[in-house]
C-alpha cells in the first residue's frame, strides 16, 4: 500500500498544502521550522485519527483558524481508499473513510499500518512507564482489534473503581461486595491483555535483536524486558492483597495499567548507562522490528516515516538503514531531512524511484 497524494488545509503551521507522492521514496527537505515534520504527523494522523507529537487535537489547529482538514488518497489492495481528518473549533473530530465517518476512531485502527521514527521517540526511554505501555499497546491494537476494545474497558471499569475508592475515602465508608464486583471484572481483563502481550513480546524481541544486531554489527548487548504484576499472580488476588493500600492511596495501584518495558544494555538501563548513538539504535531498532512484525502479521508493507533519521547517529548506522532500503525491506518511505544534497546522496544509492519536496 502507499500514500497516492495529500492535501492539508490550516494544519499546524501549514496554511494550504497539496502533495503527490512516490510509490516508494519520499524525501522532506529545509530549515527547521518549515513543517517537514507536519507533514509526517499529518500522515501518521490520517492512520491513527491523532497527532503522534500533539495529544490536544484543537492545538494542531494553526493559530488565527478555525479549523482544520487532511485529506489522503491510499492505494491498498488495488483499491482507491480517501481518508479525511477534520477538526472545527468547539467540536468533535471527524474522521471519515471514502466519505463514509467513522462511530469510533478505533473502528479505524490498523486499517493504514505506518510506523514512524523520529527524534521524539527519546521520550520512550526518558519518560516513565505509560509511554511504553502506550507503544506496546498501539502495536498490537495495529494487528487486533479485540486487545484495543479489551484496553477500553479496562480503562473505563479502573477509572469507576478508583472512582468508588475516592469516594470510600471523602464519604468515611466502605463497601466490599461493590469494590468485589470491580476486582473480578478487571481480573478477567487483565489477564487476557497480559496474555497477549506476553504472547506479542514473545514473538516480537526477537525480530528487535535481530534489527539491533544489524544495526550495530553485533558490537552492543542489548535487552528488552517485560515487567509486570502479573508475573507474580493473577489480578484479583493482588488487589486482595493490596486493598488497604489502594484505600490509602485512593487509586488502584496493581494491574496491567502499571506494567512497563526495561530498555537495557549489558545489563543496565539504557537511560542511565547508554550514549546517545547507543540510545539512537535502540529506538530505531525497536521500531524497525514494529514494522517486520506488522508486516509479517499483517500482510502489508506499513508506509514508514523516517522524522530527521540522520539525527545523533554516524555514517556507518546510517549506512546500514539505507541498505535495508535497497534490499527492498520496505514499502514507501518517507523522510525529512535539513540538508537537501545530503539526502539526495543517500537515496541515489538505493537505485530506488523517488521525490525530493523542497520546502
Amino acid at each position: 500500500m502507499h500514500l497516492q497524494s495529500l492535501s492539508l488545509l490550516n494544519y499546524k503551521n501549514i496554511d494550504e498544502a497539496n502533495y503527490e507522492f512516490d510509490p516508494k521514496i519520499n524525501c522532506l527537505t529545509g530549515k527547521n521550522g518549515v513543517g517537514k515534520t507536519n507533514v509526517l504527523d499529518a500522515i501518521y494522523h490520517l492512520a491513527y485519527g491523532k497527532s503522534y507529537f500533539n495529544p490536544l487535537a484543537v492545538q494542531n489547529i494553526k493559530h488565527g483558524e478555525e479549523f482544520f482538514v487532511i485529506a489522503g488518497a491510499f492505494e491498498k489492495d488495488d483499491r482507491r481508499e480517501q481518508v479525511v481528518c477534520s477538526l472545527k473549533k468547539g467540536m468533535k473530530k471527524v474522521l471519515k473513510r471514502n466519505g463514509k465517518a467513522y462511530d469510533k476512531f478505533s473502528e479505524h485502527v490498523g486499517f493504514i499500518p505506518l510506523v514512524i521514527i523520529t527524534p521524539y521517540d527519546s521520550d520512550l526511554i526518558t519518560e516513565g512507564s505509560e509511554t511504553r505501555r502506550k507503544f506496546l499497546d498501539s502495536v498490537i491494537s495495529q494487528l487486533d482489534p479485540e486487545y484495543l476494545q479489551e484496553l477500553i474497558n479496562y480503562q473505563k471499569v479502573l477509572s469507576q473503581r478508583n472512582a468508588l475508592l475516592k469516594y470510600f475515602a471523602l464519604n468515611h465508608t466502605f463497601d466490599r461486595d461493590t469494590l468485589y464486583i470491580y476486582n473480578e471484572q478487571l481480573s478477567g481483563m487483565a489477564q487476557h491483555i497480559f496474555e497477549k502481550r506476553k504472547k506479542f513480546l514473545e514473538d516480537f524481541i526477537p525480530i528487535f535483536n535481530k534489527h539491533h544486531q544489524a544495526i550495530t554489527s553485533n558490537s552492543e548487548t542489548v535487552s528488552l524486558v517485560y515487567d509486570s504484576h502479573l508475573h507474580k499472580n493473577n489480578l484479583f488476588t493482588l488487589l486482595e492483597e493490596n486493598l488497604q493500600r489502594d484505600r490509602v492511596l485512593q487509586y488502584t495501584s496493581v494491574g496491567i495499567h502499571k506494567d512497563d518495558l526495561l530498555f537495557e544494555i549489558d545489563g543496565h538501563p539504557i537511560k542511565k548507562f547508554g550514549s546517545q548513538g547507543q540510545q539512537k539504535s535502540y529506538l530505531i531498532a525497536l521500531k524497525l522490528a514494529q514494522f517486520e512484525f506488522m508486516k509479517k502479521q499483517g500482510g502489508v508493507l506499513p508506509i514508514l516515516l523516517f522524522d530527521d533519521i540522520f539525527d545523533k547517529l554516524d555514517e556507518t548506522r546510517v549506512a546500514k538503514i539505507v541498505q535495508m532500503i535497497d534490499d527492498k525491506v520496505f514499502g514507501q518511505i518517507f523522510i525529512s531531512d535539513t540538508h537537501p544534497e545530503r539526502t539526495e546522496a543517500i537515496v541515489k544509492q538505493t537505485h530506488q524511484s523517488y521525490s525530493i519536496f523542497n520546502m
